[in-house]
């Protein structure tokens, strides 16, 4: 696999790797090389992935640590408890999949203790024309923030309360929390600046869809201060939107980016993916100058 090549996605984040097969074994040397683009980059494309099997896609994303069992164990694929997965597909009057994605942006799973890694995202089918992924950069939009907003942020701490978001946002869509899920899934407290383990790069960590309130704040004064960061990250002119193609693996840095789910007919039109998310450790909080 030496010699792949490398496309920006966007001037401050994401790339494309061209040369590599991921149904192959990749050696350690060239591994480590696209291990390093990224955590530097955030988000890599691999294209033309269609022959892969859900055990190719499991042995790849191995590589980059343990993986994770979803919460929603419903939605997990048969016989492949990593892969989670992603659809408005309905068989025996059942969605086969998580359904209605989150048109807000987040990162996978950072209402856990240690949230994810990073998570590689397969396209098996999708609408010609609709449908996107958008991404953001949090360590973009941290370097963006007027100094006394970083300095604010830089010593906060955030409640995530999935189940608060939940039932807000997805029981009617996808029925509500058993009892045991929420048990796995309470409030958690995690530094509004977290640094990237592998870079030491600053990124915002917040999310408007989990994060409840800072600690210390009102939900109502927490929520107006998360809009304010919430309106530097996702300018427009700093979002990188993907337009699928079925063989298309994406995957991103839990770290260092968010993402949102882009509309589509989810009456008319087919959507199918499978994600396997990678184990993560509990965010670092990055030094502040005094």
């Amino acid at each position: 696999m030496s010699g792949f090549k490398k496309r920006p996605l966007m001037s401050t984040f994401g790339l494309e790797l061209t040369g590599i097969d991921l149904s192959k074994p990749i050696a350690d040397e060239d591994f480590n090389a696209v291990r390093q683009n990224f955590s530097d980059a955030g988000i890599l494309l691999f294209r033309g992935q269609g022959h892969i099997s859900p055990a190719d896609q499991v042995n790849f994303s191995q590589r980059f640590g343990p993986l994770e069992e979803h919460v929603l164990t419903q939605f997990l694929l048969p016989g492949y408890p990593e892969i989670f997965v992603v659809s408005n597909i309905i068989e025996g009057g059942k969605h086969i999949g998580a359904h209605g994605g989150s048109k807000e942006y987040h990162s996978d799973l950072a209402y856990l203790e240690k949230p994810s890694l990073g998570s590689v995202f397969r396209c098996l089918e999708c609408p010609e024309s609709s449908g996107e992924t958008s991404f953001v950069s949090m360590a973009a939009a941290y370097d963006a923030l007027p100094k006394k907003l970083q300095g604010i942020f830089d010593e906060l701490d955030a409640v995530y309360d999935y189940a608060w978001s939940y039932d807000r946002r997805m029981a009617k869509i996808r029925g509500p929390l058993s009892e045991a899920q929420r048990a796995k899934t309470p409030p958690i407290v995690h530094p509004a600046v977290r640094a990237h383990p592998e870079t030491g790069r600053k990124s915002l960590f917040l999310s408007d869809i989990w994060v409840r309130h800072f600690v210390g704040m009102s939900e109502d004064d927490s929520q107006a201060l998360l809009a304010e960061a919430m309106e530097v990250a996702k300018r427009p002119d700093a979002e990188y939107k993907h337009s699928w193609r079925p063989g298309d693996i994406v995957m991103w840095d839990n770290r260092s980016t968010m993402h949102r789910a882009c509309p589509f007919d989810e009456k008319n039109t087919r959507r199918l993916m499978h994600r396997t998310t990678i184990k993560g450790d509990r965010p670092l909080r990055a030094a502040t100058k005094h």
